[in-house]
Order: structure tokens, then C-alpha cells, then sequence
């Protein structure tokens, strides 16, 4: 049995910020993915995600109000081979370049730190899916990026690797909770129940998010017998 509910750690917060899962289906037939934006601004909250060859990327809903587009605008997914990787930032396209050049998770993130968004630092949190579909299998991993308790000058880099369980997912997010400055997340990835299918996860994170400050959400799927995935987008602006 999982530690935590995640329809609990999502109804109970109003502001996570930005989140992922990563996890194996109750079935243990597939590996699931859910990423999820949430916003306080106009600027944060005037965004799309938009699927695309090989990849998603966050885009303005309306462009003549899109202000500072630094670090709103990013691919939040790219896939390269057998791997899929997610993540809160333009630290996706660092992670796929490393891999690209037959380098590590790890080695892309050692050259990030923590978003420069003073007072809040919001940590960059990652992810990465490795598939071995001659096996049925799959390993993943999570990492954030935080500054050392609010405090600029040092950046602590947290990495975690899981070997998956049937009905068992981790979900990590940027915010402990709504604040001024807002928190940062603390501890591990959270240990959490998985369902069965990409609707069912998607309905479970999409309902439970708070609905002034959801804004998109990102669930992909991958049947872990013949790599063929399942996808749903759901973007508050239409």
C-alpha cells in the first residue's frame, strides 16, 4: 500500500505549483506519466500545452498577453529512443542534449540550478523514463533542483532512482503549499497509488487540482508490451 493518496496531497493543497508523477499501473501493464502546471499570474495562467513531433511545449492561449515568456515557455516533454523525459523547465532540452551526447540524467542536471525567480527560487524537478520493451520493463528517475532553504548562494541537486511497482508511483512539485514567498518542496517524492489507464489519471489529477489556479496537464501512458502509448492533454484555456 502506497504512503499517500494523491487525490488527498492534491484537494488539501491549493497551490503545488508545478508537478509530476512517474509510476507503474495497478495492472503493472504500464508505465504512467503526469505532468501538470498551475498559475497565479496572468502570465502563468495564459498558457496552452501543445503537442508536437517527438515532444509538448507550454504556449501562450493569447498571445498579445503574454508578458515575460523566460520561464513559461519550454517543452515540458521530449522523447529520445527509449526514454522519456519530463520536466518544469527548459532543463528538458539539457537533459535530451546529454543524453543525445551518451551522457547521464545526472550530468545534464549538474550543469542547472533553481529558477531565478527571487524571492520564491522554484526548484526545477525532473524526470526520466528508461524502457526495455524486450523485457516488459522500465526504471525512473526524479531530481530537484532547490536553493539551500530560500538562500541563493548554494544549490542542493536531489536525485532518485526506482525500480517500479505494480500500483505505485512517485510524485514530486515545486511548492509545499501557497505562500509569499511560496515554499519549496521538502522531503522525498511522495509515495503515492497508481491507477490503470491514462484517463483514469488524468481524471484523478485534473479534478483534484484547485480549479482558480490549474491551468494544464500532460498524462502519457506506455503499454510496457509493445511501447504503444496513450496521451490526454487537458488545457483549461479553449
Amino acid at each position: 500500500m502506497a504512503l499517500y493518496d494523491l487525490k488527498t496531497l492534491l484537494s488539501e493543497n491549493t497551490y503545488p505549483g508545478r508537478g509530476i508523477v512517474i509510476g507503474k499501473s495497478a495492472d503493472g501493464k504500464k508505465a504512467m506519466i503526469a505532468y501538470f502546471i498551475m498559475g497565479r499570474s496572468e502570465n502563468s495562467r495564459n498558457r496552452i500545452f501543445e503537442r508536437f513531433d517527438g515532444g509538448m511545449r507550454t504556449k501562450a492561449f493569447d498571445e498579445s498577453k503574454l508578458s515575460d515568456p523566460s520561464l513559461i515557455i519550454y517543452n515540458p516533454y521530449l522523447k529520445i529512443g527509449d526514454t522519456d523525459i519530463i520536466t518544469n523547465g527548459d532543463q528538458t532540452n539539457t537533459v535530451y542534449d546529454f543524453l543525445k551526447e551518451g551522457n547521464t540524467f545526472e550530468d545534464a542536471l549538474a550543469t542547472r540550478e533553481f529558477e531565478p525567480d527571487a524571492p520564491n527560487f522554484t526548484p526545477r524537478i525532473s524526470g526520466a523514463v528508461y524502457y526495455g520493451f524486450a523485457k516488459n520493463m522500465f526504471t525512473y528517475k526524479l531530481s530537484i533542483l532547490k536553493s539551500a532553504n530560500g538562500r541563493p548562494e548554494a544549490c542542493n541537486r536531489y536525485f532518485y532512482n526506482y525500480a517500479p511497482e505494480n500500483g505505485i508511483g512517485h510524485f514530486i512539485h515545486t511548492y509545499k503549499c501557497d505562500g509569499n514567498p511560496i515554499p519549496s518542496f521538502y522531503g522525498e517524492p511522495e509515495e503515492i497509488s497508481m491507477p490503470n489507464t491514462a484517463k483514469e489519471l488524468a481524471d484523478l489529477v485534473w479534478d483534484n487540482l484547485n480549479d482558480d489556479n490549474k491551468v494544464s496537464l500532460f498524462v502519457r501512458t506506455v503499454d510496457l508490451s509493445n511501447g504503444n502509448a496513450d496521451e490526454i492533454i487537458i488545457n483549461k484555456n479553449k
